[in-house]
């Protein structure tokens, strides 16, 4: 193989490039060529004479590690047929660590087909423990409790660690659920999302043969956006680079926005101190943004004190300064930049997949996707319900991963009244407590309920047949393909054909959410010939909402600033640029750095333009406030902005006051007056019809705001049909369904 490829590098990525022996730090700010660096360095490690076996590539999504792979097969030359020989060990940290636990799972008291939680399954079982210990949910909210033992994980904190250094009612609180999930888990032979990191440490610490077999395995080790590493993965990947030392990381202190999942950015501050020989490379070259769109990043991320020197700098031309644009409310907000989309789109002609528009809270987006239905134009909103958290979607993964693990409790409770079979609560209780006194799972429960005299005949025989179900879908999965058999399945459970009867609009979309599932599975067992279903449950497990964004299609797109990492556009519409909303409020000053690191994000996300957007005005937590504009945009070069003022005028708030005066919502008057307003008003009905979901008493929904929720009532019809919801265990909130953007779970 030849090394004609290094000449598409610029010098600092080929001297990147050409390091090998040693650990390596390559600092790459925005736009700078990072994934170019990582590919073109394994390709530069094969011609070198490395194995691809004795490589791994480690990244942070599905879509940067497709991107990877994609690049270095091509420059390798591996024809498609031969692709899976290097897509072992180049993926997401969780993907590949669960590939290595799937091996060597005995050696931590684990079997081979363990499932794997995702958060919706974690949430339950804490709530579960609570409920058992009689402890209130108001007091010790379940989500707080599961998130206090992620976080835990992901520092490397055990059960027994943490128990010993609790300090308050509910660090204790905390130490006892935080054991017993532990128990519960390991019991139904299931891990969670964090399990797929600490585990591995927990086996390397463990059996030393095994950490030894991996470190020999892979000796070049290189690691994508290394500044959003937590402790844990700091951890595994100090112990499978202690042999041999050959670490190359790869990141942007300057990027780093994740704190609140557990990243460190003191991982990248502190490399060189932790490897005192690496070799540090800066990529500062940018390739992606005009002048002014770097000029304005340097100018911000300047006022941060924990960084490490580099500055971007660009070949491109200046280009246009970033355009303030001062908006009356969050409704006038988003009328303005629909505006500007529909200009910028004809001047410019660009598409409307060129522009993107960011949000620092999801609840912002509400405003944003009524400008863009009142204005008649296409959108694709990133970070809503995610596909494999629907309802229909998450009962067929469940039944999938029942299959594969007959221990797993949490699977066995969702689908096995799902579609109804007549198993209530009353039953479902006797079942758990013969399951609990036998020491068994449910599902082994139900397959002995012929020993269980309280449980009813009818309802004896509907679970002998549901066990009769999984145990001959668990004969089949070695002689079906993956697709086959879960077509089969779904067939027989005639999920198709009851939203067929059903005939509503939302289970129209429900059953097309499942042909779009059993699609998958079939693009799934073509690109893995070989796959088991075993396989596709840890890949769908781990695949993440913007994994599966359709960039093809020709709308504009809508986005956290966390969920756009990575990505770059034409144009970006940074929106909300308020005190309080970007920034949040912070309390201490590492805060506010990171608030700022997430504004330079969004800024560098730009190929070509950026608009910059405030609201006088926001409706906020169930209240209108006036707004005062993020001192973030003080702190650009002022010669780099314009400002587009409002026409009308609202009393001014000295910058950055903690104010929250109620006033009455009004739209800017020309957006009221407006064609445009007035035109769309009956399609945008129309779309709010359809997209409203059929609920009853006892169905769960979600909120953007309140989470999750049962109804308990529901009045009126069409457009003012009305749900009183309960969230937690008091709090009941009142909704216009017409408005309240539900989303049913169950």
């Amino acid at each position: 193989m030849t090394k004609d490829f290094l000449r598409d590098l610029n010098p600092a990525q080929l001297e990147a490039v050409k390091f090998i022996e040693g650990p390596e730090l390559v600092l790459a700010g925005a736009g700078s060529g990072k994934t170019k660096v990582l590919t073109y360095r394994v390709a530069y490690l094969v011609s070198a004479g490395v194995s691809l076996h004795n490589i791994l590539c480690l990244t942070f999504t599905n879509k940067a590690a497709n991107e990877m792979r994609t690049r270095i097969n091509k420059m390798l030359g591996i024809e498609e047929t031969n692709k899976r020989t290097f897509n072992t060990w180049i993926g997401t940290f969780h993907s590949l660590f669960g590939k290595i636990l799937r091996v060597e799972s005995k050696n931590i008291g684990y079997g081979q087909n363990f499932s794997i939680y995702d958060e919706d399954d974690s949430l339950k079982k804490v709530r579960e423990i609570l409920k058992e210990r009689n402890l209130a949910e108001e007091v010790y909210a379940p989500a707080a409790i599961r998130s206090r033992i992620s976080k835990l994980k992901n520092a490397v904190i055990l059960p027994s660690q943490f128990e010993q250094t609790a300090k308050s009612r509910l660090d204790e609180v905390t130490a006892d659920i935080y054991t017993t999930y532990e128990d519960r888990l390991k019991k139904n032979n299931s891990m969670d999302f964090d399990d797929l990191l600490i585990k591995p440490i927990l086996l390397f610490n463990r059996n030393r043969e095994s950490l030894e077999r991996y470190q020999d395995r892979f000796r070049f080790i290189l690691v994508d956006e290394y500044q959003d590493t937590n402790r844990a993965q700091y951890v595994l990947l100090k112990l499978l680079s202690e042999k041999h030392r050959n670490l190359c990381v790869v990141g942007d202190d300057a990027q780093s926005i994740y704190s609140w999942r557990g990243a460190e950015l003191q991982n990248i501050l502190d490399f060189q101190s932790d490897y005192p020989d690496c070799k540090v490379f800066r990529l500062e070259q940018n390739y992606r943004s005009t002048g002014k769109i770097l000029k304005a990043a340097n100018s911000l991320i300047v006022h941060n004190k924990r960084k490490l020197d580099k500055e971007l700098w660009t070949e491109n031309l200046d280009g246009d300064n970033l355009t303030v644009i001062e908006a009356e409310s969050d409704r006038d907000e988003g009328y303005k930049i629909v505006q500007k989309i529909r200009n910028e789109s004809v001047k410019e002609k660009l598409q409307l997949k060129d522009f993107v528009v960011l949000f620092r809270t999801n609840y912002q987006s509400r405003a944003l996707e009524e400008a863009f239905n009142r204005g008649g134009i296409p959108y694709l909103i990133i970070g809503g319900l995610a596909f494999y958290k629907r309802k229909e979607i998450k009962d067929l993964l469940a039944y999938l991963r029942l299959v594969v693990n007959q221990l797993d409790d949490e699977s066995f409770m969702r689908v096995v009244n799902s579609p109804p079979r007549g198993v209530g609560d009353v039953t479902i209780d006797y079942l758990r407590n013969f399951a609990t006194e036998s020491n068994i799972a449910l599902f082994n429960a139900a397959d002995r309920v012929d020993e269980i005299p309280e449980i009813q005949p009818r309802q004896k025989g509907q679970l002998k047949l549901f066990s009769e179900l999984i145990k001959k879908y668990v004969r089949l999965k070695d002689e079906l393909s993956v697709s086959e058999l879960t077509r089969s399945m779904t067939d027989e459970l005639q999920f198709i054909r009851l939203l067929k009867d059903e005939g509503t609009p939302e289970a129209r979309n429900r059953m097309e959410n499942i042909q779009e599932f059993l699609a998958g599975i079939a693009e799934f067992q073509s690109d893995n010939p070989q796959g088991t279903l075993q396989d596709f449950l840890s890949e769908v497990t781990l695949v993440a909402d913007v994994d599966r964004w359709d960039t093809q299609r020709n709308a504009v797109t809508l986005m956290t600033v966390h969920a756009a990492k990575g990505l770059e556009f034409p144009v970006v519409f940074v929106s909300g640029l308020e005190e309080g909303l970007f920034p949040l409020p912070a309390k201490e000053q590492n805060e506010l750095e990171e608030e700022r690191r997430l504004f330079y994000v969004a800024i560098t996300r730009a190929k070509r333009k950026v608009y910059l957007s405030h609201a006088r005005e926001r409706y906020r937590f169930g209240k209108l406030s006036y707004q005062t504009q993020s001192r973030f945009l003080s702190e650009i070069e002022s010669d780099l902005l314009e400002l587009e003022r409002s026409s009308r005028q609202a009393p001014q708030h000295t910058l950055w006051e903690d104010t929250n005066i109620v006033t009455s919502l009004t739209p800017s008057l020309d957006y009221l007056d407006s064609p445009l307003a007035k035109e769309s008003d009956r399609q945008t009905e129309i779309k709010e019809r359809r997209s409203i979901p059929k609920l009853r008493i006892g169905s769960i929904v979600r909120h953007e705001f309140f989470g999750e929720g049962k109804v308990i009532e529901v009045s009126g019809k069409g457009d003012n049909e009305r749900v009183i919801v309960l969230f937690g265990a008091n709090q009941k909130k009142q909704l216009m369904l017409r408005y309240a953007n539900l989303t049913l779970v169950r």
